[in-house]
């Protein structure tokens, strides 16, 4: 390959530039970002950043040597707009084209919205000159904050602006936040994090629209109930950004569709980050981003799949002063046990607690409340399991 393009100056994007030169590639190297921004830390951005215990400085992902020893063009704050990929082509917003050999997607997701969501004083949180938006509006003094959205973003967020002193209620329209991830047991007892903080949680109830006229006013639940408002931050998730690859000839659904190597239908293409649906899952976490370039550019430079990506899930959050770590696949009906530590009046006790979640006689995954050494060890036995090794006596 004489030209590879990496779509997507992302944390998935950078590594997937580093792994193409650790792995050999010498060719000419195009990354195109649609963010001015040189890579940068997105976790951060609801936590350390928002709280204002970290600048801009501390989020970059890279450095002029690195980017120099990198040796690629980077075209930042461009967008790709399409993707000719048998006549290997991208095509980008400003009009210019990059003919390449070779295409990694990393494009990532975009947050979703709400209808009217352009008043003054709605925000979502997703990238950085999102973050800029909400840390200058929240340092204007005391503010009536609602959270939509009870998951990592909407509960990291809400406890960073709890810790700055705002008055914040959380809408989660499931009956509880993270149980998707966490099961009902355990995302019980997460949710009580936020009762500890200080902070309203409303559960089991939608949102029927925002009040206002030029700014925000309040919130208007499903139920009728009106909750005022001078700070509201929508996060419900989001979508993967391949509006772009329409008419590509790749299969989208939820995602750029990957084998479980990160390989599209076009061998010359592959995927990887929050954009990638690798082996029918698709993972919005800063693990999945990191581990999945290795395999996709060994790939990517086979020309066929000679390596796999699947790797046991991991995900972090910071909330309320506490560490929640996971690991593993939990399904419906897996049973919870706490190994470690406890649970006190509903929330993690003093110390946090260690929990698995077994099905047939074998652990599925663990979480940990702060009980990161105790986490560490547990995490370690899923990745032996997985590989066929047998996990020692407990």
């Amino acid at each position: 390959m004489r030209t590879v393009t990496v779509v997507g100056a992302s944390l998935a994007g950078l590594y997937a530039a580093r792994e193409l030169r650790a792995q050999g590639y010498d060719g000419r190297l195009v990354i195109v970002g649609d963010e001015p921004h040189l890579p940068y830390d997105r976790p951060p951005l609801s936590k350390e950043f928002l709280t204002g215990r970290a600048d801009e400085t501390q989020l970059a992902l890279t450095d002029a040597e690195e980017a120099a020893a990198l040796d690629a063009e980077w075209l930042l704050g461009v967008r790709a707009r399409g993707l000719d990929a048998r006549g290997r082509t991208v095509l980008l917003g400003d009009g210019r084209t990059v003919s390449t050999d070779g295409v990694v997607i990393a494009t990532g997701a975009s947050a979703r919205r709400l209808p009217g969501d352009s008043l003054a004083g709605v925000h979502t949180l997703r990238t950085l000159d999102d973050a800029r938006a909400l840390r200058e509006e929240l340092t204007r003094g005391p503010r009536r904050v609602v959270v939509i959205g009870g998951g990592f973003i909407g509960a990291e967020t809400a406890s960073s602006c709890a810790a700055l002193g705002h008055a914040v209620t959380v809408v989660e329209a499931a009956a509880l936040p993270l149980v998707p991830h966490l099961g009902a047991e355990m995302a019980a007892v997460c949710a009580a994090l936020h009762r500890r903080g200080g902070t309203g949680l409303i559960t089991g109830t939608g949102v029927a629209g925002l009040r206002g006229t030029v700014a925000v006013t309040g919130v208007e639940l499903t139920d009728g109930r009106i909750l005022p408002a001078d700070v509201v931050v929508v996060g419900i998730g989001a979508t993967p950004n391949t509006a772009w690859l329409a008419g590509s000839a790749l299969a989208l659904h939820d995602g750029v569709l990957c084998d479980d190597g990160c390989v599209t239908a076009l061998a010359q293409v592959v995927a990887v980050g929050d954009v990638a649906r690798v082996g029918g899952t698709r993972a919005e976490h800063w693990t999945a981003a990191t581990e999945q370039p290795r395999a996709a550019v060994a790939n990517l430079l086979a020309g066929r799949t000679v390596a796999t990506a699947r790797t046991v899930p991991y995900f972090w959050s910071d909330q309320y002063g506490a560490r929640l770590q996971f690991a593993g696949r939990r399904e419906d009906g897996d049973s919870v046990r706490i190994a470690e530590g406890g649970i006190a009046d509903g929330a993690p006790a003093e110390g946090g607690f260690l929990a698995r979640y077994e099905r047939g006689g074998r652990t599925t995954a663990v979480l940990s409340v702060d009980r990161p050494h105790a986490f560490m060890r547990a995490r370690r036995e899923l990745a032996r399991a997985a590989d066929g090794v047998q996990p020692a006596p407990l």
